[in-house]
């Protein structure tokens, strides 16, 4: 019989109770938690509102005040304009397959390098790190061309899309729109212009 989730309760009080050890732990085990990869929902103790992305989002507001940011200033401001726009969904989705790929590329590496060293060898430990820092310019390479890459099929999509919502509403007539076709703005019906 496959394990339940994990929950959690969260008490007024902000304090996180731990229904399967029946103790409290705090928003660093919570983190724990995540870093093992194990399943866990957090809810309201009174209401049963699910906190479970709200608590995730003060873990990483909480690593991104302490010390070395992972998001710029710049990269935050472009993903709250996404919030309210039409392409925020497809946004959402976007950012978690890259992430996964760039996961699943790790992952490679690392059971590459226990194949090669041993499961403890501390060169094997050690190589994801010695990695990076040899190969770090041609891994932001690397990422570059897949992020330039992702960036023109993302531009694909979206130029499909405006094609296909153009040719489903080609016979509707909208004030002041301009075709694209002749660059002149499509006529209001019954006033004879084409």
């Amino acid at each position: 019989m496959p394990e339940q989730q994990r929950l959690i309760k969260k008490y007024p009080n902000r304090r996180l109770y731990d229904t399967r050890t029946s103790s409290y732990i705090t928003l660093a085990d919570v983190k724990d938690l995540v870093l093992n990869h194990e399943h866990f929902q957090v809810v309201d103790a009174k209401s049963g509102e699910d906190l479970t992305r709200s608590i995730l989002l003060q873990i990483i507001l909480e690593e991104e005040a302490g010390g070395a940011p992972m998001f710029t200033s710049d990269l935050l401001a472009h993903m709250i304009r996404f919030y309210g726009n039409a392409m925020q969904g497809m946004m959402g989705k976007y950012l978690e397959s890259n992430i996964k790929a760039f996961t699943e590329m790790q992952v490679k590496l690392q059971d590459q390098a226990r194949a090669i060293y041993g499961e403890n060898s501390p060169v094997g430990q050690d190589l994801w790190a010695q990695f990076l820092n040899f190969q770090g310019p041609a891994l932001q390479s690397m990422m570059g061309a897949y992020v330039d890459q992702s960036k023109k099929m993302f531009e694909q999509m979206q130029t499909q899309l405006e094609s296909q919502t153009r040719n489903m509403f080609t016979g509707f007539q909208f004030p002041g729109y301009v075709r694209p076709e002749d660059g002149e703005p499509a006529a209001p019906k019954g006033d004879g212009k084409k």
